[in-house]
């Protein structure tokens, strides 16, 4: 019975309306948290296995960026300052066909160091050779929903429809408890109807949800109203892919119909300002979104077109860039954009019993965060200082599963030189051609 305390720090659990815990504790027993509150309030049965003296930090649950291709690590910076769909099929396609399951594990690997260094605990990936990058994301010791992409133009996407299918179907029964499988058709502009069914078909037989990039650009939304006579989000409600747990990546351009089907479906819907403002896709409608009951969480979307997977300068364009294109400061305020960062995240991808807060009965996911740094001094407001002034780099302690993965900023158990050289060597190798 393997069991962890964190000690000393300011507690925000995440609980909707739950104030700060000074000197709080938070205790762990086999993965999961069995205590969140203040430090005279629980009385363990023993000497817990490990403690972590946390005191000038906060814990709050670990960070879940809910969108992003993990891999993508090793085309970062490769093809800057495009719009998407050049980007997309001159630079990235090409460069992605060639590929190997190697190049996939090592760019994994890369991305989950990152992630794990900036407190993100569990992420949602779409990309190919998925196995591989699962095998990363496994050995790593961080949560993910993996998905493999599917490209309804290739000549093999039946062929890899099936074998997505075998793979979340093997996944499912090995039940590791950081693997939570889902199905990654790219988007309703890459697949047609034929195939989308048939992955409605496949993720509601197996009890999974589907991973897509919706509506992301004012393109796509005029090609299926030319195509089909009707935006993408109604398109894929007439063929019924909505009819089963649906996590949606951007959702820039979006009617007002468009929201109802989303809230009406609780389709999650991540919200990826970084790469949205990279790319000039646009802003999605955020506070619209939330007004209408819609679960929005946030994804940094791959690292070719943010460029990094910090999930804390997330959550800080998502609170700016709605202050901005709505001309509101108080449009999307510090509170939201954490709880965006948090358990919105793990709403939109259908792990909001699972992690997002800090409460007994969920995962021991956790972000410890030094708040002795000076540009967190004075400390007027802590969740202010957290989206506004704090950096991936104040992350000291992360936690999954109640195993320390990253100890006073030094990932555990993993070579990161070694990380490091490989994913440079193969990020050359791709560029060069």
């Amino acid at each position: 019975m393997a069991t962890l305390e964190i000690r000393g720090a300011t507690l925000l659990t995440m609980v909707e309306g739950a104030d700060p815990v000074e000197d709080g504790l938070i205790a762990a027993r086999d993965g999961r948290i069995v205590y969140a509150g203040p430090a005279g309030g629980h009385h363990g049965e023993a000497q817990p296995d490990e403690t972590l003296e946390a005191r000038g930090c906060v814990a709050l649950p670990g960070l879940v960026n809910a969108h992003t291709h993990c891999a993508m690590t090793l085309l970062r910076g490769f093809a800057d300052d495009m719009q998407l769909k050049p980007w997309l099929e001159e630079m990235i396609w090409p460069t992605e066909a060639r590929l190997t399951a190697e190049d996939v594990y090592w760019g994994a690997m890369l991305g989950s160091v990152e992630m794990l260094r900036a407190g993100v605990t569990c992420f949602s990936d779409m990309y190919h050779f998925a196995e591989a990058g699962t095998r990363a994301a496994v050995e790593a010791g961080i949560r993910v929903c993996p998905s493999g992409v599917l490209l309804g133009f290739l000549d093999t996407a039946d062929e890899m429809l099936e074998r997505a299918l075998e793979f979340t179907a093997r996944l499912a029964a090995e039940g590791h408890p950081r693997v939570h499988p889902m199905l990654g058709p790219h988007a309703p502009y890459t697949c047609p109807d034929r195939l989308l069914r048939r992955v409605a078909d496949g993720a509601a037989a197996q009890g999974i949800p589907i991973h897509i990039h919706l509506a992301e650009t004012r393109q796509e939304v005029d090609e299926s109203l030319a195509a089909h006579g009707e935006t993408p989000v109604a398109h894929l409600e007439r063929i019924g892919l909505l009819e089963t747990p649906v996590n949606a990546a951007h959702c820039v351009w979006l009617t007002d119909r468009d929201i109802e089907i989303l809230a009406e479906r609780h389709v999650g819907v991540v919200h990826c300002p970084g790469s949205n403002m990279k790319l000039a896709s646009g802003v999605c409608p955020v506070p619209k979104l939330l007004g209408r009951g819609v679960v929005v969480g946030l994804g940094t979307d791959g690292a070719a077109s943010n460029n990094n997977l910090d999930l804390l300068e997330e959550a800080r364009l998502a609170a700016l860039v709605h202050k901005l294109h709505d001309l509101d400061p108080t449009v999307v305020d510090a509170g939201r954009a954490l709880a965006l960062a948090t358990r919105g995240a793990a709403e939109a991808l259908g792990l909001g019993d699972v992690v997002g807060t800090l409460e007994p009965g969920k995962r021991a996911d956790i972000a410890v965060i030094d708040l002795t740094a000076p540009h967190l001094a004075p400390g007027h407001h802590l969740v202010s200082d957290l989206i506004y002034s704090a950096r991936a780099s104040d992350v000291v302690h992360t936690v999954v599963e109640g195993a320390v993965v990253v100890r006073n900023r030094e990932v555990v158990g993993l070579d990161e030189g070694e990380v490091l050289r490989q994913a440079r060597a193969r990020g050359r190798r791709l560029a060069e051609g």
